[in-house]
């Protein structure tokens, strides 16, 4: 059964399906990388997972595992009571049944906007030309490169990008349930944070 997280810090209040970064092969090869410019080097979820968050290890690889083995029955699908909710605050998709399972949970409660960040936009791209997009999903293409603003990918509602130093250009800086720029469809294409 998958395990829905109750956020806290800048994410509290927005309920999340996370997996685990630290055994998702494609996070650990981004963390590893020679790459200086790579925001998974600072990845903050490596960080709390390898430390005060290791008790979410294996809960979340537990959901890895089922949202990446095989696509889930739709009743074995939860629903979701929450005007927001949140994939991969934790995690990466692993595969394509991963992204089938995450929207057949999207289609399953249509009455919940979901946001889902993902560096894997070839991912999103293949499942959107072959089933379509949901009408309340957000996707996220979540900028691999510091101090670079991505280009919109097709498919993509909104970037996440990172910066080294304070610029005027900034808009994320606050907790997320009191901002929701990112868990809302409105013309803001370009987020920007701070490193932390």
């Amino acid at each position: 059964m998958l395990k829905i997280s109750k956020m806290s810090g800048k994410l509290e209040g927005i309920p999340a399906i996370n997996t685990d970064t630290t055994t998702n092969a494609f996070c650990k090869k981004m963390n590893n990388s020679k790459k200086e410019n790579l925001i998974c080097r600072s990845c903050y979820s490596f960080k709390m997972l390898e430390t005060f968050r290791k008790n979410c290890v294996p809960v979340f690889q537990e959901n890895g595992r089922i949202l990446s083995g095989a696509v889930i029955p739709e009743n074995e699908l939860p629903f979701i009571n929450s005007a927001v909710f949140r994939f991969s605050a934790h995690g990466e998709l692993i595969n394509e049944t991963h992204l089938v399972n995450l929207m057949n949970l999207v289609k399953r409660n249509k009455l919940t906007t979901f946001t889902l960040w993902t560096k894997r936009k070839n991912l999103v791209n293949n499942y959107c030309k072959k089933y379509g997009k949901p009408e309340n999903v957000i996707f996220i293409y979540s900028n691999p490169y510091i101090n670079t603003i991505a280009k919109l990918p097709e498919y993509f509602d909104k970037t996440f990008n990172n910066v080294s130093e304070d610029t005027p250009t900034i808009n994320c800086h606050s907790k997320c349930k009191d901002c929701l720029l990112c868990y809302t469809k409105n013309d803001t294409e370009t987020i920007i944070e701070k490193v932390k």
